[in-house]
């Protein structure tokens, strides 16, 4: 008969599980993928939509701005009568001029914060922005530094926004 040997097995310990490994990926991973994230800025701006379901009031309506952005050029308005059209400069809106004429009627009309701006169906969405974002504020000039640099100021005029399609 074979005689079988029966050699006892040694019973070690349990290893530690070697970290170190897995702390070099993370150490070069976390930067990594820090700097290579996209960091967006999402603004929301809330619009107030025109409703039909107004119905008559005694009071007198409030001063609104209203811009109509056509295709030949910008009208403004008060509502009622047309305050200035302002036509198209070498093929592009003249929102330098619209953005004078709008802080000259809120120099008039401080009280006022609301306007609407109404486009004609072919009216690309990025001419909405622009004419919007000059109703919105405008940089003015400040008080000049002692350094002899202008100080520039950001005011707001007509926040409140509501947008519809032209008449």
């Amino acid at each position: 008969m074979a005689r079988q040997h029966h050699y006892r097995r040694r019973t070690s310990q349990p290893s530690d599980l070697d970290m170190t490994t897995f702390l070099n990926l993370m150490v070069v991973l976390v930067p990594f993928l820090l700097i290579t994230a996209v960091f967006s800025r999402i603004t929301i701006v809330e619009l107030s939509l025109p409703s039909s379901a107004g119905g008559s009031s005694a009071v007198e309506p409030k001063f609104r701005v209203e811009v109509v952005v056509r295709d030949a050029g910008l009208e403004l308005t008060n509502g009622r009568t047309v305050i200035a059209a302002i036509p198209k400069v070498e093929g592009a809106y003249d929102l330098s001029t619209l953005g004078e004429m709008v802080m000259a009627l809120k120099r008039e009309n401080p009280d006022s914060s609301a306007a609407s701006v109404l486009l004609e169906p072919q009216i690309e969405y990025d001419h909405l922005i622009q004419v919007m974002d000059v109703l919105r504020s405008a940089v003015v000039p400040g008080e000049p530094l002692p350094t002899g640099e202008q100080q520039v100021a950001q005011v707001a005029l007509f926040p409140d926004i509501s947008i519809g399609d032209a008449p």
